[in-house]
C-alpha cells in the first residue's frame, strides 16, 4: 500500500514527500507516516483525492476515517496501518510532524522521481 499512495502523491507532484516507518517505536499509532505538501488548498484536496483513488483502484480499499477536507489545509488519510498526512507549507511547518516522531526511520522521497 506505500508504494501506491507515493505513487499517488507523485502523480500531482506532491512537494517534499516523507516516509516515517514508526513499526519500532513503542505505542505508535500506526506503522508509518507519509507526510507531503501541497502548494495551494485546490492541491491538497488534489493531492488527497488522488490517493484515494488509485487506493481504491489498485487495492480495493478505502481510508477508515479522512479529516480536512472542509479546508484542505492538513487533510489526514487513516489507513489503519498508514496515515497519510497532507499539509499546505505553513501548516506543515507548524505542527512539524517529522520532529514529533523522530524516533521513526524517516526517509524523504526524491520529488522527480
Amino acid at each position: 500500500m506505500l508504494g501506491v499512495i507515493l505513487d499517488a502523491l507523485k502523480e500531482k507532484k506532491g512537494k517534499d514527500i516523507v516516509t516515517i516507518d514508526l513499526r519500532e517505536v513503542e505505542n505508535a499509532i500506526c506503522d508509518h507516516f507519509v507526510i507531503c505538501q501541497g502548494n495551494s488548498t485546490t492541491q491538497v484536496d488534489a493531492l488527497s483525492d488522488s490517493v484515494h483513488r488509485k487506493v481504491k483502484k489498485e487495492l480495493n480499499t478505502a481510508a477508515h476515517h479522512v479529516e480536512g477536507k472542509n479546508n484542505s489545509l492538513w487533510v489526514l488519510m487513516d489507513y489503519s496501518d498508514i496515515v497519510v498526512h497532507i499539509f499546505l507549507e505553513e501548516q506543515r511547518t507548524f505542527y512539524n510532524l517529522e520532529d514529533v516522531w523522530a524516533d521513526g526511520v524517516l526517509s524523504r522521497i526524491d520529488d522527480d522521481l
